[in-house]
């Protein structure tokens, strides 16, 4: 039998060390490559929540899911609001 520890351990995520409108600039640039319209996908993304809207090329949809959809949509307001002032 292997040996086992009766210690508890913590895991910590590795930081993703970019932030969220850097990686939604990163999807969208993997959604155009691959010939889709990225504010249809990343519209039916954050409505749906289904992560098939967002092509698994460059890793996009992995990027994408490292925040909560609530996250991307604060950051696409934020920097909409500023664009408007």
């Amino acid at each position: 039998m292997a040996n086992v520890s009766e210690e508890t351990m913590m895991f910590r995520p590795i930081a993703d060390k970019k932030n969220v409108a850097e990686t939604i600039k990163e999807v969208s640039e993997a959604l155009q490559a691959k010939g889709y319209n990225p504010i249809d996908q990343l519209a039916g993304y954050l409505l749906s929540g289904d992560p098939t809207y967002i092509t698994s090329y460059q890793g996009a949809r992995t990027k994408l899911r490292h925040y909560e959809r609530y996250e991307l949509l604060e950051e696409l307001v934020r920097e909409y609001l500023k664009a408007a002032k």
